[in-house]
């Protein structure tokens, strides 16, 4: 295989935060083998972040090198709950919120990865098949203080919160995942660390060659404070529409402009320093931002949809407008919570959520602020709600 040298630094480099072991990793890459990359995702909601696809960019760069990558689905894991980065354990999921959950994750991945060189594969396909005393073998290579070590679990412990037997077990799941593939790398957050490196003394054990691991660096959330993620309510989704995409983007704090060309564009070293320059010398953050905004919804939905998302965020903020555009809901009754209806039609995550947003102002009904939970439409005639600070929907009775 043809080795490149150029991309494989990218590959060391580019939003990594950690390689176990560089050397080792960079010599496989240098040998013009093709390598087995796994990344294992336990579908555990129904949608991806641009969080998220720093670890799918980074595989898209694997497979334009050329090797092969393993798309590895946690349908039996989800099932067990891991405690990754939680101060309590995770609720379990059953078969079928796993099985649906990975088919629109897949759809997700497919917009950076190019599936059809994708491998994607099952874990309950040899989990599942395990008997007790696989289980005793496979527990037998680790210690109780080994476990211990892990920093969620000293957490807990502190705070005298309870750790479940089965939680210990989890790592050595996800361990025998690389065994069963043969893996030669894994990619994931710096939460997975323990879980990516518990697979090296497994295949060691197996007599195969130890996994390389690399973690990704963390993309903050639109806050410029936290991680992204759905329960900070920080994070942008792949499955945004382009509209909201590009208005969650324009919402993100000046100082992480930067941060975010990085990860989540494909803008060269140069090409990145270039726009710090800019901000440097005083050019109008909303310009760049522009820029950013168009760029990546672009690369999720389309140059066309990124243009005329442009035109509306310039609509509505620059010109004090509303979109012409804005979809009609039909409701058979008028007698339910206003947030009620805002979850049943998913245009919040929660009623949590909606809470929020009605505390900082963030819902209005007829362009009037509503700071009642219990808010009940009127629906004599149509009415305009707007959800934060992009989302605009019509409610009318039947």
């Amino acid at each position: 295989m043809e080795v490149n040298k150029k991309l494989i630094q990218r590959i060391l480099t580019r939003n990594v935060s950690e390689v176990v072991i560089r050397k080792e990793l960079e010599s496989k890459l240098l040998s013009g083998k093709k390598l087995k990359i796994k990344f294992g995702i336990d579908p555990t909601g129904a949608y991806l972040t641009l969080g998220h696809m720093v670890v799918m960019r980074k595989l898209r760069e694997f497979q334009e090198a050329g090797h092969e990558i393993y798309l590895l689905f946690g349908n039996f894991t989800a099932q067990i709950g891991d405690p990754t980065g939680k101060s309590e354990t995770r609720k379990p999921l059953t078969k079928e919120q796993v099985e649906a959950n990975a088919t629109t994750y897949l759809e997700q991945a497919g917009r950076i990865l190019d599936l059809d060189n994708v491998k994607v594969v099952w874990n309950a396909d040899w989990l599942g098949e395990f008997k007790f005393n696989d289980v005793l073998t496979l527990a037998g290579q680790f210690t109780v203080a080994q476990m211990l070590e892990r920093d969620m679990f000293q957490e807990r412990i502190k705070k005298d919160q309870p750790i479940g037997l089965h939680e210990f077990l989890y790592p050595l799941m996800q361990g025998y995942d690389s065994v069963a593939l043969n893996a030669d790398v894994e990619l994931g957050g710096n939460d997975q660390m323990f879980n990516m490196m518990a697979a090296r003394p497994l295949q060691k054990h197996a007599e195969q060659t130890p996994q390389s691991v690399m973690t990704m660096k963390i993309l903050v959330g639109t806050d410029g404070i936290k991680k992204m993620g759905k329960s900070e309510g920080n994070f942008i989704a792949v499955l945004d529409e382009p509209r909201e995409m590009f208005g969650k983007i324009m919402s993100i704090p000046d100082h992480i402009i930067g941060n975010y060309f990085e990860m989540c564009t494909n803008y060269e070293e140069e090409e990145i320093k270039n726009i710090e320059k800019r901000l440097k010398k005083g050019e109008n953050p909303r310009d760049i931002k522009i820029e950013l905004a168009k760029t990546i919804v672009t690369m999720y939905h389309s140059q066309e949809a990124a243009d005329n998302a442009a035109q509306e965020f310039n609509n509505i903020f620059s010109k004090g407008g509303i979109p012409d555009d804005i979809e009609t809901i039909i409701l058979s009754s008028n007698n339910k919570p206003l947030i009620d209806i805002l979850v049943e039609h998913k245009l919040v995550a929660s009623k949590s959520e909606a809470r929020r947003l009605i505390d900082g102002g963030g819902i209005k009904v007829d362009q009037n602020k509503i700071s009642d939970y219990n808010y009940t439409l009127n629906l004599e005639s149509e009415v305009l709600v707007q959800i934060g600070k992009r989302k605009f929907v019509k409610f009318k009775t039947e």
